[in-house]
């Protein structure tokens, strides 16, 4: 026997209305083909961040090379600092523009433009005749890689069937240790290399793991937000049918989806909301968004990771690691090491939280970087071989406790937070405040260590205390509501049930005891 039972949106956590209207089948998603395809389109999206990871390995190694200091007429200090932060220079020119494009063009378009300044990128550092070319070649795979992270992760946002939205959303910056991994396999691989292909190899092969995506890319569908804001409604709803329901178009959940989706979106146009970069300030719930988003982009790149990420070497050398086999070895060693804490941070999302695994992350950073600090200080002052060497086990530690929480959520936090009309320039904000950070990183870390050397480990320590205190006492917890649910933590129940009650939308859950699953039938008054 089958319990029909009414129930009001108001009556229904937003968590609850969720649940209540996903299918609960008992099979799992991969043997269901229309699900197993999604997932499998989005896993190859994640690709699209390994462009950044490619470009901080590589630096890493190259600059334990022989043949490019040559080349490079051994850079070091604030000339060292440019030729990384002009990568970055070139992201924050692309991420703007990027989140236009998005807007005004889809979330697909834009990257087929990052790819024309991929390969123009990396054929020119491959071919670089002088150290101009190779800047230059730098700023255009900067640009790419900002077309390439801004429209993906609000892809992979908009797409994905919602209960595994949190997982692979936080996957996508896994993909960037997928491109460091290779780099640093790839430099440690050709560091023999007499000439200077022991270089110029790995550059040509920057653009190898983004092209690895673009299959899946292209098979992948247009974000169905963004259809019905540009009153494309139909084909929304059919790519909901086609890609949550196999095709049927009586389905449950694509009715709730699709008609939550349209009167968010038709409420945010009835506001004349027309999500401007002003309006992030005009509401208290926008202020604490935007000071979310601009405070975890500093903290990714102010935790610490910067000074390592693209300086390893020099840290190497400074504990009395100074062989070139030992250091491209430990590079692509953390760069594995690293992929598989992110990809475990990711896994747990759903199942543990956005805020312990925040702390979490803090906790773990700031201890190992106080131990880094202080053995660093140690061989400084012994040249003690056996202090220098435990320094390494605990940048791994650093690093596990960093791509737990600090990696997954740099895209996928501000992707959850933001409504759609802001979403993408939410996005492009924390880009931004991460690009702002990474530049001013990238070019000062040089010119700091050697000054002075491990000292300047201790400003880390400290930003990473205040990480802790922000993340408690600013993050919410945002485990099991829908990208439109989200609201109403930072603006009050009024956001959703306001929305819901202005067009009359029942819920009508037919309880059927013998399949054990629940089905919600919603529709417009």
């Amino acid at each position: 026997m089958g319990a029909n039972l009414t129930e009001t949106p108001e009556s229904l956590a937003p968590a609850e209305v969720l649940t209540a209207v996903v299918p609960s089948d008992g099979i799992p998603w991969w043997k269901k083909p229309h699900l197993l395809r999604l997932n499998l389109i989005i896993l190859s999206l994640v690709l699209y961040s390994s462009a950044n990871g490619y470009d901080g390995s590589l630096m890493n190694g190259l600059e334990a090379l022989d043949q490019w200091k040559n080349f490079m007429d051994h850079p070091a200090g604030a000339w060292l600092g440019w030729i990384n932060a002009i990568y970055w220079l070139g992201c924050g020119v692309g991420y703007p523009t990027a989140s236009w494009i998005a807007n005004r063009y889809g979330r697909k378009p834009g990257v087929y433009i990052g790819y024309i300044f991929l390969i123009l990128g990396s054929a020119l550092q491959a071919g670089a005749p002088n150290d101009k070319a190779f800047l230059l070649a730098r700023l255009f795979l900067g640009f790419a890689s900002a077309l390439f992270g801004n429209a993906v992760p609000l892809l992979i946002n908009e797409i994905a069937y919602p209960t595994h939205r949190g997982i692979l959303n936080s996957l996508f910056m896994s993909g960037w240790y997928v491109g460091g991994t290779v780099a640093a396999w790839v430099v440690f691989a050709s560091r023999t290399y007499p000439s200077e292909w022991s270089w110029r190899l790995p550059s040509v092969l920057q653009a190898l793991v983004p092209l690895l995506a673009l299959p899946g890319f292209i098979f992948a569908p247009e974000s169905p937000r963004w259809l019905v804001s540009v009153d494309r409604e139909e084909e929304a709803r059919a790519i909901l049918i086609k890609y949550h329901a196999a095709g049927d178009a009586s389905s449950a959940l694509v009715n709730y989806q699709f008609q939550e989706i349209l009167h968010t979106i038709r409420a945010e146009k009835e506001a004349s909301s027309n999500g401007s970069y002003a309006e992030m300030v005009k509401t208290p719930g926008n202020r604490r968004r935007l000071m979310i988003s601009i405070s975890l982009g500093i903290f990714a790149q102010w935790a610490g990771n910067g000074v390592i990420s693209y300086y390893l070497s020099l840290i190497l050398t400074s504990v009395g690691v100074t062989k070139v086999r030992d250091q491209t070895l430990i590079s692509a060693c953390l760069q594995m090491w690293d992929l598989v804490f992110a990809a475990l941070g990711a896994f747990l999302i759903d199942r543990l939280g956005r805020r312990p695994l925040f702390m979490a992350s803090a906790v773990i950073m700031f201890l190992s970087y106080v131990l880094v600090t202080a053995l660093s200080g140690s061989f400084a002052m012994t040249g003690d071989t056996a202090t220098g060497g435990a320094v390494i086990p605990f940048l791994f530690i650093f690093f596990a406790g960093y791509c737990v929480a600090l990696t997954p959520f740099l895209t996928s936090y501000p992707c959850e937070i933001w409504p759609y009309r802001l979403r993408s320039r939410g996005l492009t904000v924390t880009w931004v405040s991460t690009i702002v950070g990474m530049f001013f990183n990238t070019f000062v870390n040089p010119i700091a260590l050697e000054a002075i050397a491990w000292r300047y480990y201790i400003v880390f320590i400290v930003v990473l205390m205040i990480f802790g205190v922000t993340a408690y006492f600013f993050y919410p917890e945002t485990k099991g509501y829908s990208l439109e649910q989200i609201a109403v933590i930072f603006d009050g129940p009024d956001a959703l049930a306001g929305s819901r009650a202005d067009h009359k939308l029942p819920l009508n859950i037919c309880d059927d005891s013998k399949s054990g699953s629940s089905t919600v039938h919603t529709e417009l008054a």
